[in-house]
């Protein structure tokens, strides 16, 4: 029977492990707003997203939830998140609403919990 060397390699599963860990974290922070640079309207923090219609950047829509928690802070979170688009798209805050925040009660429009508005960012 002959003997058979093996080298020992450095166990590894420590360091694997723990790179793996730091690129989650990583991921995980570059996913989230920081809670620093988060704005609460009426008391409430409001989830809310924007995006061009039919492929017209100067057109967007805005959906903001949970409008159960407060329509008035809804209503001013859409607003917010409006201007945001315009100044990244266009460097102006000037916007031609189509369905505004500004709207009666009874005309915004509401889909489930999501306030849904609609508007024109005018270039300047």
């Amino acid at each position: 029977m002959t003997k058979t060397r093996t080298r020992a390699l450095p166990d590894m599963r420590p360091a694997l492990l723990t790179g793996a860990l730091l690129i989650a974290a990583l991921l995980l922070s570059a996913c989230q707003e920081r809670r620093s640079e988060r704005v609460a309207f009426d008391g409430v923090f409001f989830r809310a997203s924007s995006g061009k219609v039919d492929k017209e950047r100067e057109q967007f829509e805005i959906g903001v939830s949970p409008v159960s928690a407060s329509l008035e802070g809804a209503r001013e979170a859409g607003r917010y998140e409006a201007v945001r688009y315009c100044i990244k798209q266009f460097g102006s805050s000037d916007i031609v609403w189509i369905e505004g925040p500004d709207a009666e009660d009874g005309r915004l429009r509401i889909s489930g919990d999501k306030l849904l508005l609609r508007g024109t960012c005018t270039p300047a």
